[in-house]
């Protein structure tokens, strides 16, 4: 099981003073890769400043990507329009998931927030199923509670 406790605080001490949220965020999706079992691709997508119905790459850790996301669609795009955190044990029963990894089978998006708005997502994602349960969307959240406290966004 892991240590969701330790894991935000070693986000943050990577990430504090970090001039770079490019790096920080980097940095961030090789701990979360490192730390936790059974997660097949980790890392974010960000909302386009130039394009605010969008989603776009940003570091990450795992398989090739989609490179955008439609506000509203798929795992990321619901949770950023929902500014909520999307449990799914079963991407194939997602209304809309995307496949960018057709081995993916379960996944968990959580929002990030800056200056009172959603600003990014962490996407985790497994290739077994159920992966992700109600402690990993607790302790993710705490994780990314860190990350909103210290990276520059």
């Amino acid at each position: 099981m892991t240590d969701y406790a330790l894991l935000a605080a070693q986000a943050r001490a990577l990430c504090e003073g970090c001039p770079s949220w490019v790096a920080a965020l980097a940095n961030a999706s090789a701990l979360v890769m490192e730390s936790m079992d059974d997660v097949s691709w980790a890392g974010f997508y960000l909302v386009d400043e130039s394009d605010s119905t969008r989603l776009l790459l940003g570091p990450f850790q795992g398989k090739v990507a989609c490179v955008e996301i439609a506000r509203g669609r798929g795992v990321c795009g619901t949770a950023w329009e929902q500014d909520a955190t999307q449990l799914v044990p079963d991407v194939h029963a997602f209304p809309g998931h995307i496949a960018c990894d057709s081995a993916s089978r379960s996944e968990i998006v959580v929002p990030i927030h800056a200056n009172g708005r959603v600003v990014a997502v962490l996407d985790l994602d497994s290739t077994s199923p159920a992966r992700f349960d109600e402690a990993d969307a607790r302790g993710l959240e705490g994780l990314v509670a860190s990350l909103e406290e210290v990276v520059a966004w």
